[in-house]
């Protein structure tokens, strides 16, 4: 049987090339410089040749390192214990490996950003169930970068190892209890590779080794300890030159070649869950915004070429995200002059990462577009008139649609006929486009006779649940919306859970996106 052609066809862009610019994602959730990871990929891969690791395992441990970060998920219960999740994570690499002062630094942050009262409360909370909300997190976190990389043909032994990336030599990570040996070696490669990047950077070679060895029997298995002492100076060397990204690509140890369109669309699918779960208010935007921006190009007689990169810029588009604190993703209230000056930087961080692999160059205008206006009012770059390319025109006049039919934190969902008002409002005063405009709310017009299918012998009641769930509400709030009992509610949760094996929200979330559960905006 002949290979359609949209299967064969090269894409020209490699795995390691999309998953370099996810781990650029990772860098600003972790509140570091762009390249962090890849520089830690680097020293992971080097450091694996010193100690003897097979072809396989450098293998492991150079996508292992690659994703290890790049899920956003906890980024919700981190600011509802810390406060700034980005700032939470940063000051963490400063944390010494004892109980007291991980304890102390727990403590310290709890509740940042609230009242006096609110801050005791969290810390007496954090105290009173010794942290089960992290780590169900960082548990939730594993899982998913796990999935992640199964959802991209990545071996087996990437998923395993990938659970073990908060574990510890002394058994005090999670999961609780995994320790010394039990440990995959490329995860504490990457644990090992990740602290020293930053100590490097900040402390040069002496600190970055001083790190290690403080660490050691703790954090970190002693005999790797000792190795790393002996060749990581070398090592470190080696990496701290103009051309991390180059020298990332062609370190992977066992070269997948390029990816076929088909490979690099579902690959892209899985980059925008990813970016979708920093927030629990955007489960599904990306890939609704993709489906709506193409709908309207198709009908507005686009080529099928057009079409193609618009659904790939559309579904990219949001992936700056990470580097903005869900303080503010998730602020209930209308954020300050300032606060909207931090927001509008995603989309700056959009177009910087994807402009990193050249043959992304072309979607990094498109994608970044999603937030311009054609009067100049938009942002990153507040492009106007001619200078807004036809597709960004009918990304952001997608987007905006979109967006106003989701529920907000600070405000509820707008009804179709709100959100239509207020589009065409918009192409009044001159922000959007009228045609590409007109081409959305056509096609949004057909939302209403969509139906999702129901996967995993999930009942009607199931589905329903689940998607209230992945859209952000809680147990409670799903017993409001549908009319029944917070006990049943939580019993449909539980049965839900089982019977697509996941045990967290956010992981529920991905099972959603990834089934197209949330790209219709079709009311419950």
């Amino acid at each position: 049987m002949p290979v359609p052609e949209r299967e064969a066809a090269s894409s020209g862009v490699r795995l390691s090339e999309l998953v370099a610019v996810l781990s650029l994602s990772a860098d600003l959730g972790l509140g570091q410089p762009m390249e962090h990871v890849l520089r830690s990929c680097l020293i992971a891969v080097r450091f694996g040749e010193r100690v003897g690791l097979s072809v396989d395992q450098l293998s492991t441990a150079y996508w292992v390192t690659l994703l290890g970060m790049v899920c956003t998920s906890e980024s919700a219960p981190l600011v509802k214990m810390f406060g700034d999740d980005i700032a939470f994570r940063s000051a963490a690499y400063e944390v010494k490996p004892t109980p007291l002062a991980e304890l102390a630094f727990l403590v310290g942050r709890a509740g940042q950003g609230g009242s006096a009262v609110h801050r005791v409360r969290t810390a007496a909370g954090l105290l009173l169930t010794r942290g089960k909300e992290l780590e169900a997190s960082l548990a939730a976190h594993c899982h998913i970068t796990g999935e992640v990389a199964r959802r991209l043909g990545l071996a087996p032994d990437v998923s395993a190892a990938l659970q073990h990336t908060f574990a510890r030599w002394d058994g005090r990570g999670v999961p609780h209890g995994v320790a010394g040996s039990a440990i995959a070696k490329p995860a504490q490669l990457l644990q090992l590779a990740d602290g020293v990047e930053v100590h490097h950077r900040i402390r040069g070679v002496s600190g970055a080794l001083q790190v290690v060895q403080r660490n050691a029997g703790r954090q970190f298995d002693p005999g790797l300890v000792v190795a790393f002492s002996r060749s990581g100076a070398e090592i470190l060397d080696s990496v701290g030159g103009e051309t991390t990204w180059d020298d990332l690509i062609a370190a992977e140890p066992q070269s997948r070649g390029v990816l076929t369109d088909a490979e690099f669309d579902d690959a892209l699918e899985v980059l925008a869950d990813i970016s979708d779960l920093k927030s629990p208010w955007f489960g599904g935007h990306s890939r609704g915004v993709a489906a709506l921006a193409t709908a309207a190009a198709a009908a507005s007689g686009l080529s099928q070429r057009d079409i193609t990169t618009l659904r790939r810029a559309a579904l990219l588009h949001d992936i700056g995200r990470t580097g903005v604190p869900n303080s503010l993703w998730d602020k209930p209230a209308p954020l300050s002059t300032s606060e909207i000056e931090r927001v509008r930087l995603h989309a700056y961080y959009t177009e910087r990462m994807l402009r990193r692999p050249p043959a992304l160059a072309g979607l990094a205008t498109i994608a970044s577009a999603g937030h311009e206006r054609m009067d100049g009012s938009g942002y990153h770059r507040s492009i106007s008139g001619s200078g807004l390319p036809i597709l960004g025109r009918y990304l952001a006049a997608a987007d905006a649609y979109h967006a106003m039919r989701e529920e907000r934190p600070y405000r509820p969902a707008l009804a179709a006929a709100q959100a239509a008002a207020e589009l065409r409002k918009e192409v009044r005063t001159g922000g959007l486009d009228a045609a590409a405009a007109d081409a959305v709310l056509t096609a949004a017009g057909h939302f209403g006779s969509r139906r999702v299918s129901a996967p995993a012998g999930l009942t009607p009641r199931e589905l329903e649940v689940l998607i209230v769930v992945a859209r952000g509400a809680t147990t409670r709030q799903v017993a409001r919306r549908l009319g029944i009992t917070p006990k049943t509610a939580g019993n449909h949760i539980e049965r839900i859970y089982s019977k697509i094996s996941v045990s967290s929200r956010s992981a529920a979330t991905l099972y959603a996106m990834q089934h197209g559960m949330l790209q219709t905006l079709e009311p419950l």
